[in-house]
């Protein structure tokens, strides 16, 4: 028999699509695996929520999907709210004034947490947990930022994700009809027994043309990328075009893309899984990457004033730390031309793939590392538990 649960409400607004809703719907549903507590997840991207869980219909405002209430934002911008016991504010999203003023009139019973970006910056770690008076009420929320460092909140990896990676990993059959579920290997001119895979997941102002103009012309083998439909297309299509390829077969040289549609989270772990090489970006697929155990290469969310290189380059200084001087500066390298204009992108694409089988070996030392932390539900709820005793 359970007790009254503790209830918990996610409140997010989509800005970046799919990386904030993902990080919504990943953090619900770590929650809502503990029953002691009743999650509902507040967002104003149904939308864009519905193309990563194939099971919320965009079209309802109310509906429960894997023991998660899930509401549109529509629902809390009147009075007749019922805030959680504790709010979790995603990304610094903002609340409603009708919101607030329920916050306010519970006061001593609302746990209000600021869930921040994640970033390896050094001065995270002495952010990590501060309280914050609201200027005007009688309201503190209190920042939990997710980070690399011990004094973080750490990173959304569930507790299974590595039993769940190795059972697929270790199936070769598995691997194989994922693929051809996907479309990457059921086309006969994009795919042979020595092919490698790469997922490419960027923004619209990646290097894209460079990126295949040097897997196009690589001697050693075929490359076969596989990309999330609408993410892309004008950059792909403009490349083919330059070389005069049409038709469904989308094949140039070397090089093979195929275009699918969005997969739920499940899926998309799979498919980083069963790729050789990942480019993400935003802050979800990023984490996936990393608990992949495969090269990646990530291009952080555009901010004003360049502000995202500085994120960037923190955790390449974190990242690089294990590898030997030469992998390192190849990381680095195209790290930044992936991600900073006027940068030669085919050179540091030769270099980064030159040193691939040491970028693989790091990796999966990376992930064993992030696999023995804590995981961020854990912390998130010691955190709350901690500042509920608190007089």
């Amino acid at each position: 028999m359970v007790a009254t649960r503790e209830t918990w409400d996610i409140v997010c607004r989509v800005v970046d699509n799919y990386g904030d809703v993902g990080i919504a719907w990943r953090l619900a549903r770590q929650l809502a695996a503990d029953p002691r507590r009743a999650v509902r997840l507040i967002v104003d991207g149904l939308q864009s929520l519905a193309r990563i869980a194939r099971s919320i219909d965009a079209s309802i405002v109310r509906q429960s999907v894997d023991g998660i209430e899930i509401v549109a934002w529509s629902t809390i911008v009147d009075s007749s709210v019922q805030p959680a016991d504790v709010v979790v504010e995603l990304l610094g999203c903002g609340l409603p004034d009708a919101y607030l003023d329920a916050m306010e009139a519970r006061r001593d019973n609302v746990l209000w947490i600021d869930y921040e970006h994640l970033s390896a910056e050094s001065w995270v770690d002495a952010f990590h947990g501060l309280p914050s008076p609201h200027p005007t009420r009688p309201l503190v929320k209190h920042f939990f930022y997710p980070g690399f460092g011990p004094g973080t909140g750490g990173l959304l990896i569930e507790p299974n994700v590595e039993a769940r990676r190795l059972a697929f990993v270790e199936d070769a059959h598995a691997i194989t009809a994922f693929r051809h579920a996907l479309g990457m290997a059921t086309d006969p001119c994009t795919d042979d027994a020595t092919t490698r895979h790469v997922s490419l997941f960027a923004y619209r102002d990646a290097p894209v043309a460079a990126l295949f103009d040097t897997l196009a012309d690589d001697p050693r083998g075929r490359w076969s990328v596989v990309v999330p439909a609408g993410v892309l297309d004008e950059s792909i299509d403009g490349w083919f075009a330059s070389h005069h390829v049409a038709g469904p077969c989308r094949s140039h040289g070397a090089l093979s893309v195929t275009t699918i549609p969005f997969v739920d989270q499940d899926d998309y772990d799979r498919l980083l899984w069963s790729c050789d090489l990942n480019f993400v970006r935003g802050e979800d697929s990023f984490v996936r990457a990393q608990a992949a155990g495969r090269p990646f290469m990530w291009a952080p969310y555009r901010q004003a004033d360049a502000i995202h290189l500085n994120k960037r380059s923190a955790f390449e200084d974190r990242y690089v730390a294990g590898l030997d001087a030469a992998a390192a500066d190849a990381e680095r390298a195209m790290s930044l031309a992936w991600n900073a204009p006027g940068h030669e992108v085919g050179q540091a694409v030769r270099t980064w793939l030159a040193v691939e089988p040491r970028l693989r070996d790091h990796a999966e030392r990376w992930r064993a590392t992030l696999a023995a932390g804590a995981p961020l539900v854990d912390r998130l709820a010691a955190f709350v538990a901690d500042r509920q005793r608190s007089p």
